[in-house]
């Protein structure tokens, strides 16, 4: 009898004793949208300043296009060949490269070269 209460004792105890925790994990992830990018391209266009205002607009006779007009941004800089800024305004005849982004009226002037 003693044998008998003692076996349903540890049959009783076996599983506590052996028993495992279990631990539980839970990872939040969040998901972020990619980043999107516009590209614009600069294009330009060579040749010789027909009117110029600063500020405002420059016309010039393009060598493939005849006159073109281009609205003058607030971020437009005149440089020269080196890239240095030209503080002198630019006169009709000087030969120029006008680098600007957009198409017809909508034509935005980045920095133009003066190529003299």
């Amino acid at each position: 009898m003693n044998k008998s209460i003692i076996t349903v004792a540890c049959a009783l105890i076996a599983p506590v004793a052996f028993a495992q925790t279990s631990t539980t994990t839970t990872e939040q992830t969040t998901a972020t949208a990619p980043a999107t990018t516009t590209t614009t391209s600069t294009t330009y266009e060579v040749g010789t300043v027909d009117t110029y205002t600063p500020g405002k607009t420059i016309v010039v006779k393009s060598e493939r296009q005849g006159p073109v007009s281009f609205a003058l941004g607030t971020a437009a800089r005149v440089v020269n060949g080196a890239g240095k800024i030209v503080t002198a305004p630019l006169r009709p005849g000087q030969k120029v490269r006008v680098y600007y982004t957009g198409t017809g009226d909508t034509r935005v002037v980045e920095h133009v070269q003066v190529e003299d």
